[in-house]
């Protein structure tokens, strides 16, 4: 669409066209909100259905949004209205350097001026890993003041190592898609050998069109210029520039420089700008290039002593400029960069790991329910999927960046991050976290009761790693860079609780630090002493300075970030990773501690909130409806049980053991609380009285794991999950008065959690894998022959009205789902009947994962209201914060 005078964009009016390229269309407008004058580049209407156009556009203005710098134009904003898009850009005012060409070539006295902004400009891209790509004189301007101002990043690109892109040429700039092997980007007369050619393109490329516009500044001619684009192209990497066509007396060391800038050959061209800038820092001390002597031998000698002798120039150039740079010149700082990464529409983030080589981020993004890892490499604007790894959380990294692991149904699996099927290497029920070293050896937490675990990356029966040592578990396993030392955190009652370190020579673990959250270790930099140890205090990100010689902390513990989240339905699990080089990727503004319960009716309509919102991450609802029983996260990641009575405005602590404390659930006649703890080492139900009078008692002791679910209706049963390496998740029955011996009620090669009881306890709702996924099952009791599948296409978290009549479960999409149930008249046999399910409303609550016990919602007596645990409400997820280099600003 091309827009005349006076027509409106956003708050922007249209006050005249300046120009066009080789995508969009370039325009003076008036900002009516601040009152100054912008460049409006808005994407030709032709354009606006070409995704990849579109992606090249979207890349413009996330690369120009991340630097900042006199000599680059400024990007102001992204204006969208209705099918136009148009990037908001600092209005430059002044001739573009192909105009003052045109006019004839630059004095010395004004070009070098100008080429040193240039490259001061590209200096500070480069070490922001964003090359230009398209560097060209109509994409530079002068202000009449002097100052240099770069336009148009919108072929820029961060730093890649990967084989080239590809396309076809489309003079004068060559636009095709970006991210096909093979196409040439940039316009043909100042690309460089290797772009001509179809490579990938380096800082090497942009300082060859660096100094392509120097020669033409100096020459005022191009370099290479034929009569069409393959004439052209095949110039630039057969022909030797027309060195002629420079003024005479030019400084010998300015010579010097175009020759190193305009080497065909990028391992020999110069290979950092900064050393164009420091040379063109004091232009005037350059001498003039002396006037070649008469020769004296024959031509062919001649010839070959010329190439001789200046092939020993530049050598000795490049020698004096290297040495110059290395010892008469301090390293050039590392600048940091922070921006933003959105999860793909209609996705949010469960979980996500970076790359150790900093330049991908695996993550484990939920759609409809539907959960599979996507890869996303940084320079990239979007992620894609990879198949086959359906229910994938928690993805860490093989060394070499080349494979991904992650847990999903049970099992440890891993994946090519280029794609292919994915290979399981041993069961892991309840995974939470991997480390991988160099040797083909990962450490990982296959439950939550489990010492760490190890296993060879190509798949075995895994053995242990360390020892319990009467501990709960461990998790956040973290290799050293020796393969052999690795860190992990432990969580037991008492002193020994906190960030450790052990061998794989040795179980046995050292304690460094007392903070219980998750750790992720960054080795040190090249040339550094020390690493530095990564880890949450409350919602700080914190980092200790380590030495891995020595094995201690060594230095000041200092805050990285603040507000940094935690992974909804993983609690203690920070939304946190970092790469080898310097990569640091979280998440802020979403924490699963933060929960607030609310009352909504049939239709998803909030009837009112319980209470302020509170770090809590499963809660109980009393027969009677007025106290809510939660489990609750301390300052130290321990978790008690707390009374809530909203009428009253109370809160009563419930547990008070430094331990975890979790999945409250009510007797019959709200008298008592049976939940498990971890307070002697593994997880043992007890049960207490809500009066608080008496101590806590101990149901049963045993080392599997084991999480009550429901409370029979006559009061004799509890109903528990419990956990085994051989059968996974069976559904198990406790007397609680009597000899307290277990009775199995549902025990199988696949996973039953989450069992629940009818009100009038003739049956038991529960969850099955047997299909693949988890679906809702009744089942008769206390016979267990026989079942009725209630779900259609997945379920969890089954609850029963009061009466018996209905029976709600959540879909994988979260949504609360209804079914009439109709019990024939009393058997035996008894027969059960079940209506088609049919959906209420979106939940919202936290994802967890299938066959977890996790109470996040409950059902009124009559059914027609929902008390269900929300966190931070609709929309999407915050967006991940990465930030490069993130150590070098914070010792500024």
């Amino acid at each position: 669409m091309t827009f005349t005078p006076g027509h409106r964009l956003g708050p922007y009016e249209i006050l005249a066209p300046l120009g066009a390229g080789g995508m969009g269309e370039v325009y003076r407008a008036r900002d009516t909100r601040l009152g100054r004058d912008v460049a409006l580049k808005v994407l030709l209407e032709i354009f606006a259905r070409d995704a990849e156009r579109m992606a090249r556009f979207q890349r413009e203005a996330q690369l120009l949004a991340s630097l900042n710098h006199p000599n680059i134009a400024i990007l102001h904003g992204l204006e969208e209205s209705e099918s136009t898009r148009a990037l908001v850009m600092e209005m430059v005012e002044g001739p573009t350097l192909a105009q003052r060409i045109a006019d004839g070539p630059i004095p010395l006295d004004e070009a070098l001026p100008i080429a040193r902004q240039l490259a001061d400009a590209l200096e500070y891209a480069h070490d922001c890993a964003v090359i230009h790509r398209d560097l060209k004189p109509a994409n530079i301007k002068v202000t009449p003041q002097g100052n240099v101002k770069v336009l148009d990043f919108g072929l820029a690109k961060a730093l890649d190592d990967e084989p080239g892109q590809s396309g076809l040429p489309n003079s004068p700039t060559l636009s095709l898609a970006a991210t096909r092997v093979g196409v040439i980007l940039g316009t043909a007369a100042y690309m460089s050998p290797e772009q001509a050619k179809g490579k990938p393109a380096d800082r090497r490329s942009d300082i060859w069109a660096f100094g392509v516009v120097l020669f033409e500044m100096l020459a005022g001619r191009p370099v290479y210029s034929s009569e069409t684009v393959p004439e052209t192209l095949a110039s630039v990497m057969k022909e030797e520039p027309p060195w002629e066509a420079l003024p005479a007396g030019l400084p010998a060391p300015i010579g010097k420089l175009l020759r190193r800038c305009l080497d065909k050959d990028s391992r020999h061209r110069l290979q950092a700008i900064g050393e164009a800038r420091i040379l063109l820092e004091d232009p005037l001390a350059a001498s003039p290039e002396p006037a070649p002597r008469p020769a004296a031998a024959s031509p062919q000698s001649a010839r070959r002593l010329a190439a001789l002798a200046g092939a020993l120039v530049l050598a000795v150039a490049a020698l004096a400029a290297l040495a110059f740079v290395h010892f008469r010149e301090a390293a050039p700082a590392e600048r940091a960069v922070r921006f933003s990464v959105a999860a793909p529409a209609k996705t949010s983030v469960y979980t996500f790991a970076v790359s150790p080589d900093g330049r991908y981020l695996a993550l484990a993004l939920e759609a409809e329910g539907k959960r599979q890892l996507w890869l996303r490499p940084l320079d990239a604007l979007e992620a894609q999927p990879l198949p086959g790894t359906d229910d994938a959380i928690i993805p860490f990294w093989s060394p070499d960046s080349r494979h991904i692991a992650f847990f999903a149904q049970g099992k440890l699996r891993k994946i090519a991050a280029a794609g292919g099927p994915a290979q399981t290497l041993c069961d892991a029920a309840a995974g939470r976290a991997g480390t991988w070293n160099r040797d083909g050896v990962i450490l990982f937490n296959p439950s939550l009761t489990d010492a760490l675990q190890r296993v060879s990356a190509a798949g075995g029966v895994p053995s242990p790693a360390s020892r319990l040592e009467g501990g709960l578990y461990q998790r956040s396993p973290a290799f050293l860079p020796d393969g052999r030392h690795f860190f992990y955190t432990t969580f037991r009652a008492g002193e020994q609780s906190g960030i450790h370190w052990a061998s794989l020579d040795s179980q046995a673990g050292r304690r460094v630090l007392a903070d219980r959250s998750t750790t992720v270790y960054v080795p040190p930099a090249p040339g550094e002493r020390l690493g530095h140890l990564l880890f949450p205090r409350e919602t700080t990100l914190m980092a200790q300075p380590f030495d891995p010689k020595t094995m201690q902390p060594d230095g000041e513990l200092f805050p990285v970030a603040e507000q940094v989240s935690f992974y909804a339905g993983l609690p203690g699990i920070a939304a946190v990773s970092a790469s080898d080089n310097g990569v640091l990727v979280f998440q802020t503004g979403r924490s699963s501690r933060e929960s607030q319960l609310v009352w909504y009716d049939r239709a998803g309509k909030a009837l009112g909130q319980v209470g302020p919102p509170d770090r809590f991450i499963e809660f109980a609802l009393s027969p009677d409806e007025r106290t809510v029983a939660e489990s609750r996260s301390g300052a130290s990641s321990n978790f008690d049980i707390w009374l809530r009575e909203p009428s009253r405005g109370v809160d009563t602590r419930f547990t008070h053991h430094p331990s975890v404390n979790q999945s409250p659930v009510w007797s019959p006649d709200g008298r008592r609380l049976a939940f498990f703890s971890s307070r002697s080492g593994q997880l043992n139900l007890y049960v207490k009285e809500t009066s608080g009078s008496g101590q806590d008692e101990l149901l049963l002791r045993s080392p599997e794991l084991k999480i009550p679910s429901d409370w029979s209706p006559d009061g004799r049963f509890l109903l528990y999950l419990s956990r085994s390496a051989k059968t996974g998740g069976d559904l198990m029955l406790l007397p609680v008065d009597g000899d307290r011996k277990p009775v199995v009620f549902l025990q199988t090669e696949f996973n039953e959690t989450q069992g629940q009881f009818s009100s009038d306890g003739r049956w038991i709702a529960y969850a099955s894998d047997e299909s693949g996924r988890n679906e809702i099952y009744v089942r008769p009791f206390p016979a267990s022959s026989g079942k009725r599948k209630i779900s259609a296409g997945g379920g969890q978290h089954p609850r029963w009205r009061r009466d018996g009549k209905e029976l709600f479960y959540l879909a994988p999409d979260r949504k609360l789902m209804a079914v009439a149930v109709k019990v024939a008249a009393a058997g035996p046999p008894a027969v059960f009947e079940a209506a088609a399910p049919q959906a209420l409303f979106d939940t919202r609550v936290p994802f967890i994962p299938p066959g977890f016990v996790r109470h996040n919602y409950a059902v009124a007596a009559d059914g027609k209201r929902f008390l269900i645990s929300t966190t931070g409400g609709e929309g999407p997820d915050a967006p991940l914060t990465v930030w490069l280099n993130w150590l070098a600003a914070l010792k500024k």
